[in-house]
């Protein structure tokens, strides 16, 4: 009984059998996103025109279109946002690793200059 229920709280769904909308970073957000671009691209058209089969055209290619660009703009800012981490988690681990040694950068003690006005 464990085993199955395991085994189904790990398995995703699938579009078209490819792709796996749970496990994959974006696609839930990028199909939901489509669905609602070729909802309203189709239906104004249609209004607008009253033509039936070149609405549904117009809706697909609105799925297709709003779709790859939800997804590559999602796929884009995950991407920097992981580059923003490493860069803060190398950071951090150089500033421990560094501290108190010659090499900090950050806490030198300054050298303080001559007072022009001192003895």
């Amino acid at each position: 009984m464990d085993g199955e229920e395991e085994s189904d709280k790990k398995k995703g769904f699938k579009v078209l059998g490819i792709l796996d909308v749970q496990n994959t970073p974006c696609a839930r957000e990028a199909l939901l996103h489509g669905s609602g671009g070729s909802l309203a691209a189709g239906l104004l058209h249609f209004l607008a025109t009253s033509r039936v089969k070149r609405s549904f055209d117009i809706g697909f290619a609105g799925f297709m279109l709003t779709t790859l660009g939800s997804w590559i703009y999602c796929r884009i800012t995950n991407a920097q946002l992981r580059m923003q981490q490493r860069l803060i988690q190398d950071g951090i681990k150089n500033k421990v690793m560094y501290e108190g040694t010659s090499l900090d950068t950050v806490s030198k003690p300054k050298e303080q200059e001559p007072c022009p006005s001192c003895p």
